[in-house]
């Protein structure tokens, strides 16, 4: 989390929005053969508890019951031009939208991660359009040779710890003319955040 308590927010309904835009984080732990990383969907369940799932074959899997640990979410970023600036006698940033989750994992029984599965698949499916792949197209043997192969988890999430570094040191004009360069250079959902962030 930056120092900045500038760029903080105790929002929740905003960043659950944005775990829920994103949909994808990385899980943090350190394990007996030092600090491991995994990538994995998640899912909130909108209040205060966050679903995830692994292979059974990754390094955090033994390790994660009933341990603390970090899930960490990447929203939009991009590179911040002095060009931007009304004074260019400065040096160029990078402005991002991340958060932090920590908290203590437990394993989710089976039933659970099968709705979870489910849910995570019609949300996903949904967001392409047109006509979802369904979950009942897998055949029983292929469905339950691959849901062997994984293991569910649930964060309850005890600290929330948001980075929203979006200029909010300009204003006005300059805060505009930022989020203008910003759109122009390909970055549309970065620009995005900073005019909702800065309404």
């Amino acid at each position: 989390m930056h120092p900045n308590p500038l760029f903080r927010s105790e929002d929740r309904a905003l960043l659950e929005g944005l775990l829920d835009e994103i949909g994808f984080g990385m899980v943090f732990l350190t394990t007996p053969d030092g600090p491991r990383v995994a990538h994995t969907p998640l899912l909130s369940m909108g209040d205060g508890r966050v679903r995830f799932h692994l292979s059974r074959g990754n390094a955090l899997t033994p390790h994660l019951a009933g341990a603390r640990a970090l899930i960490t979410v990447n929203g939009p970023h991009g590179y911040v031009s002095p060009r931007w600036y009304a004074e260019r006698d400065t040096v160029p940033t990078w402005d991002y939208v991340a958060l932090e989750m920590e908290g203590t994992v437990e394993p989710m029984p089976g039933a659970e991660l099968e709705a979870f599965l489910h849910a995570v698949i019609a949300k996903f499916e949904g967001r392409l359009g047109g006509e979802q792949w369904l979950a009942s197209e897998s055949s029983e043997a292929t469905w339950s040779r691959l849901f062997r192969g994984i293991g569910g988890f649930e964060m309850q999430v005890e600290n929330w710890r948001p980075t929203l570094k979006l200029s909010q040191k300009k204003a006005g004009a300059e805060h505009a003319a930022i989020v203008a360069g910003i759109s122009q250079a390909g970055n549309p959902e970065l620009a995005r955040w900073m005019r909702q962030v800065a309404a």
